[in-house]
């Protein structure tokens, strides 16, 4: 898809601990894309406390706004129209985003279009490469999410695989206060894997060869037990091992479903995008994979990966041009999820989009060595 024009569109992100806000000219012609971190604010509790989520982002929600349009060069009088998350995420978050987003809409006399954040991250891909097409096979990963979805045309999506318990985001949040690391833990993880060797531990890889369904929560219990019967057996492990041991049975997993799924399916390319597609071995071995199975890849730079207003903008443009405006009366749904199954993600026509709906150890066998907090 290749577009020179389009609506400008002003798009805001408060899903979860990144207020974002970016500008978008139709689904690819990235503007400005700016994003107020949270995570020093939810660092020492280990965790996105969702009352601090939603207070900061209506603290910090306006300045983000004025510096985005600012750093696009256009004011708001110029958009075409604000796209706002709509869900899934922290309800108190969503509230305080699609509250900002109809009050600028009314403001400025704008329209506005309500977004689902999992569209969202689709749709981050094509900020990247504006020459994407589908068929495709698209990879979601972060801290809420795990599944692959297959679509043969944007906006009406198939989910083909979800995860049974934790999303992989969480399993590396987990895995990395196990190993006393910091918030959040995927960085964390990824920085010690780089340092560390991943034959260290023997773990298994959840559901290999089961399907396109994913389950992480064994995972994080195989490292518990690892590390309980290392101990018990007075040997010693240094953690950036484990935490390399531990992303590549992910990766591994992340890695042979999608392409399985694409073999499938039989598309041409797979989408990788979300917060975890930030982490750099799951890229690396993902572009090793793609490239060996015939397969175009589509992964988002990292700072499109993580949740950010500009993707909502791209995903918005997109539906504003195919239906139009939502009505002022849709409400942020923390479960927008909640009504789709395994045949078929669309509601109605708007495909994903919500237009048509209104731990410590006792003892540990860890060393600190070559590893930080």
């Amino acid at each position: 898809m290749t577009e020179s024009d389009g609506p400008l569109v002003l798009g805001i992100e408060t899903s979860c601990d990144e207020t974002g806000v970016g500008v978008v000219r139709g689904t690819t012609r990235l503007l400005s894309n700016v994003v107020a971190s949270q995570e020093d604010l939810h660092s020492e509790y280990g965790g996105v406390v969702p009352e601090i989520a939603a207070r900061a982002h209506l603290e910090r929600l306006n300045a983000t706004a004025e510096k985005a349009l600012a750093e696009a060069g256009v004011s708001l009088e110029e958009v075409d129209a604000v796209a706002v998350t709509a869900g899934p995420g922290l309800a108190g978050a969503l509230v305080v985003g699609v509250a900002a987003a109809k009050a600028l809409a009314l403001a400025a006399s704008k329209p506005v279009v309500a977004v689902n954040h999992l569209e969202g991250h689709i749709f981050a891909a094509l900020l990247d490469y504006p020459e994407f097409t589908p068929p495709a096979v698209a990879l979601i990963v972060s801290g809420g999410h795990t599944m692959l979805v297959h679509f043969e045309e944007l906006g009406c999506y198939r989910l083909l695989g979800d995860t049974l318990d934790d999303a992989v985001g969480e399993a590396f949040d987990k895995v990395a206060r196990l190993l006393g690391f910091g918030f959040p833990g995927g960085p964390e993880i990824d920085r010690a894997a780089g340092r560390g060797h991943a034959s260290a531990l023997d773990l298994p890889r959840p559901m290999r060869g089961e399907g396109f369904d994913f389950s992480m929560a064994g995972l994080k219990t195989a490292v518990v037990t690892a590390l309980r019967n290392l101990h018990s057996s007075g040997e010693r492990v240094r953690r950036d091992d484990v935490a390399a041991s531990f992303q590549r049975a992910v990766v591994d997993v992340l890695v042979e479903k999608t392409v399985a799924a694409a073999d499938s399916t039989g598309v041409p390319s797979v989408v990788v995008c979300g917060g975890v597609a930030a982490n750099s071995e799951l890229r690396q071995e993902m572009k090793r994979a793609c490239e060996e199975s015939g397969l175009q890849l589509y992964i988002p730079q990292p700072r499109l990966c993580v949740d950010n207003g500009a993707m909502i903008a791209s995903a918005g443009a997109f539906r504003f041009e195919r239906e139009g405006p939502d009505l002022l009366d849709f409400e942020a749904n923390p479960s927008l999820l909640a009504p789709f199954d395994s045949d078929d993600l669309s509601a109605g026509p708007s495909g994903l989009g919500p237009a048509a709906a209104s731990g410590a150890l006792g003892g540990s066998a860890l060393t600190g060595e070559g590893g930080s907090h």
